[in-house]
């Protein structure tokens, strides 16, 4: 016996005809009258009287039928019930590093929330080469990073290039370069600021990388602990930094900021997923990163790097 045999006997009982039930049903009459007859075989019962207009119920049809409505309308709530707890349920966590608040990533997340509010998000601040044990493990589903790290059961979508900026203070002898751009090799004699002071490799071992790229060697490169504090030493005339153009949105004073002129110097965004993981929140935030991307008319790569 099969749920659809319920609502069938169920209609008929309640529209007292076959034909008009058929019509509810949007079903042609005769299998209608088929599938009533092997319900009644299969209980052993009759459930309408024969020859009767309109169509009367017998004595055990109308107990069969208060139940079958029963069992229906638990279905159904059990159902209902069912797709709102794995709704609610559903869970996205998100890593990030931290530089990425100071990009996109918040309007990536804030419309992704708006578009599916069934999701729960749960952001985890995770640096790049953290992101791909924590994949693993299952701590997180997606990665935010800047890095270029590869593992055989991660999945890389180089999602856009962000050309880095050096920061100076505003009154350092660099500024001349403000509008017209410098490069790295015009950098090699000061004190460059270099972020974080976490496990390599990190951002500031891309920075290193970038200069032995082109064949630099910076003389003198102090790292510390995080980007703030980085840039509260530039802003006091202690050296110059390295940052993501992005990060020039952070708005500390006596700052200012110089585009860098080699092609090199670019930090790739990525978003890191579990290979071969076919989840269906992936497209939907690749969807979200290509809609913002589109607004602040950026050109994304969404490439597998």
């Amino acid at each position: 016996m099969e749920l659809r045999h319920l609502r069938y006997f169920v209609t008929v009982v309640e529209e007292q005809s076959i034909t008009k039930a058929a019509e509810k049903l949007c079903i042609a009459q005769p299998p209608l009258s088929r599938q009533i007859q092997k319900l009644e075989e299969e209980l052993g019962i009759r459930l309408f009287e024969r020859g009767s207009r309109p169509v009367k119920v017998t004595e055990a049809g109308m107990f069969f039928y208060e139940h079958a409505v029963q069992i229906l309308t638990h279905t159904a709530q059990a159902t209902s019930m069912a797709q709102r707890i794995s709704a609610v349920k559903q869970t996205v966590r998100i890593g990030y590093v931290s530089s990425l608040l100071y990009a996109l990533l918040p309007q990536i997340i804030y419309l992704f929330r708006q578009r599916y509010p069934d999701i729960h998000v749960e952001l985890i601040e995770c640096g790049t080469r953290d992101q791909i044990e924590a994949l693993k493990s299952g701590k997180i589903d997606l990665g935010f990073g800047r890095l270029r790290l590869t593992d055989p059961s991660i999945k890389r979508i180089l999602l856009r290039k962000e050309r880095l900026k050096l920061a100076i203070h505003k009154h350092h002898a660099l500024a001349e370069y403000i509008d017209s751009g410098i490069y790295l090799s015009q950098i090699l004699d000061e004190a460059i600021f270099s972020y974080p002071a976490t496990p390599k490799p990190n951002f500031a071992t891309a920075i290193q990388s970038i200069f032995t790229e082109l064949g630099l060697v910076p003389k003198k490169m102090i790292e510390v602990r995080e980007i703030h504090m980085a840039l509260g030493l530039v802003a006091s005339g202690e050296g110059i930094c390295l940052i993501p153009e992005t990060a020039s949105d952070i708005g500390m004073k006596n700052l200012a900021y110089i585009p860098i002129l080699d092609l090199e110097a670019y930090s790739p965004i990525s978003l890191s997923v579990r290979n071969m993981d076919q989840s269906s929140y992936i497209p939907k935030i690749l969807d979200c990163i290509q809609s913002v991307f589109q607004q602040e008319q950026i050109s994304m790569h969404n490439e597998d790097s």
